[in-house]
């Protein structure tokens, strides 16, 4: 499977950005998907996840509230729709994509990364 993460960029404290990461290798519609994020001199932290379907959304306590994760299948397709952003929202962003079931609040728990987007929040 093959990830390519986009939409990352510069915006103010307040503002909105959408993520978005596509898929391809690998039937898209089977495979949970995820946000980590990683900000300059910390670990990959978990931000949201999203079973097969849709139908299931898990959010880290960080961002429950301003964040919505939501895929679309037919596009092959996960997006983070970010809003209320927050300076310590700064992180390069990754998506990732694994076959399993539960949350997947940890890293070690995917087998598929992308390359990563930056998003900055300036206060």
């Amino acid at each position: 499977v093959q990830l390519q993460a986009s939409g990352g960029g510069l915006v103010q404290a307040g503002g909105s950005l959408r993520l978005s990461c596509a898929a391809s290798g690998r039937t898209f519609s089977s495979l949970d998907m995820a946000w980590f994020r990683q900000a300059p001199g910390k670990e990959r932290e978990f931000v949201a996840h999203i079973s097969w379907s849709g139908g299931s959304t898990y959010y880290a306590d960080s961002v429950k509230g301003r964040f919505t994760i939501s895929r679309d299948n037919a596009e092959n397709t996960v997006y983070l729709l970010m809003n209320s952003l927050k300076p310590e929202d700064t992180a390069v962003y990754f998506c990732a994509a694994r076959m399993g079931s539960g949350y997947g609040l940890h890293p070690y728990e995917y087998d598929y990364w992308g390359q990563g987007t930056l998003v900055t929040v300036s206060s």
